[in-house]
């Protein structure tokens, strides 16, 4: 009786939320899992696909009317392209239901495994079963491009997952957009310090997962794969880094003040400025090209609306067409 009680009221809310297009997916191997998205209407012949991810606050609607914001800005709003904003749930959320994986609250941004309804599912493998999802050619047969875009909290989980993710989409090109997340996953013990780097005086833990490599995640280890592996995966992978001009607000309540986070930069501009020479540094250090492209939002803070709104925005992801190849 409980679990038909909690999907009538799941059914009456999704119901209260048909402006968002609020569905549902089933993703995974075997039995798999349910996972809640906002997203337009199902496309077949789209030939791109935005996967947009909510911030701390898990509100995936807003995200979802972002997105749709940011692809009329492009032109990207009619017949072809499919956007989906996906939930990121916990246990004590409205929409919550067991068939979901759901984690405690802010576990699923470092990629973690969920520890409620369907348990041990890292975030991680969501993203994995998302593109997999999508890359499949009896579903969307003319598909040619994925970009996946993050922006704070969303943005930790998707520059970890830029960094870590199998992210298999066989025929498809995938792109990755970081937008102003609160720290950055390191791939050795130095950090920025000055104009240079350094692995000196820095506090106890800065290097622990989600700011460094030590005590990895499950979903890394079992990829077998060393930081040299990491970065050069990853320096092939078209990654774009945004920023608002005036996210420079050192005591911000809802910026990472962490030992691990403050040993990257005072600020999240700060903080992405330094990471993209930090992958200068090692690029030269391990012998592997790499060319990400960053910039910064003029009179824009930390607003995902405004980020997303601004014009620059969507010239500077949408700027060419998506990939024949």
């Amino acid at each position: 009786m409980p679990r038909l009680w909690i999907t009538a009221l799941l059914a009456l809310l999704l119901c209260s939320h048909a402006n968002a297009a609020a569905q549902m997916l089933h993703l995974g191997q075997g039995p798999g899992y349910d996972l809640l998205v906002y997203g337009n209407a199902d496309q077949p012949q789209a030939r791109r696909a935005v996967i947009i991810v909510h911030g701390v606050r898990r509100n995936a609607e807003d995200y979802y009317r972002s997105g749709k914001a940011l692809l009329h800005n492009a032109g990207l709003d009619g017949a072809g392209t499919l956007l989906l904003a996906p939930n990121f749930l916990t246990a004590s959320d409205p929409l919550a239901r067991a068939s979901m994986p759901l984690w405690p609250k802010g576990l699923w941004m470092h990629g973690g495994e969920s520890t409620d309804g369907q348990r041990g599912i890292a975030a991680f493998s969501v993203l994995d079963d998302l593109l997999a999802y999508l890359a499949d050619r009896q579903r969307y047969p003319q598909l040619k491009e994925i970009v996946l875009i993050g922006h704070s909290a969303g943005a930790q989980l998707m520059q970890r997952y830029a960094v870590l993710g199998e992210a298999r989409a066989q025929g498809i090109r995938v792109r990755y957009v970081v937008s102003s997340p609160s720290s950055y996953l390191y791939l050795d013990r130095n950090r920025p310090q000055g104009d240079g780097f350094t692995d000196q005086g820095l506090c106890p833990g800065y290097d622990r997962y989600r700011y460094g490599l030590e005590q990895p995640p499950a979903y890394l280890t079992r990829q077998g794969l060393g930081a040299r592996q990491l970065f050069q995966r990853y320096a092939g992978r078209d990654v774009t880094y945004m920023v608002g001009a005036q996210d420079t607000h050192a005591d911000s309540k809802v910026m990472d003040h962490s030992c691990g986070a403050e040993a990257q930069g005072r600020n999240r501009v700060e903080r992405q400025l330094g990471y993209l020479r930090y992958e200068g540094f090692l690029s030269r250090a391990w012998g592997v090209a790499i060319t990400h492209r960053q910039f910064q939002v003029p009179g824009v803070g930390h607003s995902a609306e405004k980020l997303f709104a601004a014009p620059v925005v969507a010239r500077g992801l949408f700027a060419k067409p998506a990939s024949k190849s």
